[in-house]
């Protein structure tokens, strides 16, 4: 049997009395989707942040590729292959695409920033660079001001980048978020295809999107994970339709 790519063991957060992540163990295996869902104020970010070493648990590990990374910083995860992708778009907007993914190309590569524009003429890089945009359709558009990007095609700029990393796994945090539904049902068929790449960690508000890609789902309520399935036993859960889904089910 495979092992998983990425694993939470036991992860713990509060902030004073509030427990925002209560003893959570997840993973993630090999060409899988696995969404984490829940209502606002669940503890969804908070888990991200602690997978991603942008915040430390009160206690729990954090295996990546069978390597407890639970003590490493956000640089040295991304650089050991966990390719994240935000909520709230992180691109430089000034930059042009190109110059964007040679951000991420650097970064995996650990070319200090300071040799940034010298970087723009080196080959290795701008390779890197151009294959994570024609990936994800985006090489029309390398001379573009990311600015000037539509909504979606700054989501799929945020893929590339992560792209550079020749990510092991991806975070990918609500990338539905401010789609329209044609631009949400692109977006699904692109990640549906991706996961042959590296498999997916979700969280995803969208539960359409949820509902075509997920191979498993675990429902996240009050920092605590209350149930892990597929699909069908997620939307068959009476628990789950009471804490989160509802009608939606």
């Amino acid at each position: 049997m495979s092992e998983p790519i990425l694993a939470t063991h036991g992860l713990n957060k509060s902030f004073g009395a509030l427990k925002a992540t209560n003893d959570v163990s997840i993973d993630l295996m090999p060409r899988e989707i696995h969404a984490i869902i829940g209502p606002n104020g669940a503890g969804k970010s908070t888990l991200i942040k602690q997978i991603c070493g942008g915040l430390r648990p009160d206690s729990g590990r954090v295996v990546l590729c069978g390597q407890d990374v639970s003590g490493k910083t956000t640089q040295v995860r991304a650089r050991a292959g966990l390719g994240r992708t935000f909520q709230i778009s992180d691109l430089c907007m000034e930059d042009t695409v190109l110059e964007n993914a040679v951000l991420g190309a650097m970064g995996a590569q650990g070319v200090a920033w300071r040799f940034w524009r010298s970087a723009l003429k080196t080959d290795a890089l701008l390779e890197r660079a151009e294959a994570a945009l024609d990936r994800v359709g985006l090489a029309e558009e390398r001379n573009t001001r990311c600015a000037n990007l539509s909504h979606g095609q700054r989501r799929q700029l945020e893929v590339a980048v992560a792209l550079t990393l020749s990510p092991r796994a991806f975070i990918m945090d609500e990338p539905m978020a401010g789609l329209g539904a044609e631009g949400s049902k692109r977006l699904t068929g692109f990640l549906d295809g991706l996961r042959e790449e590296a498999p997916i960690l979700l969280v995803e508000h969208d539960m359409d999107a949820v509902f075509a890609l997920a191979d498993r789902i675990s429902v996240l309520v009050y920092g605590k994970v209350i149930a892990t399935g597929t699909a069908d036993e997620i939307r068959s859960s009476q628990e789950v339709r009471e804490a989160y889904l509802g009608d939606e089910a």
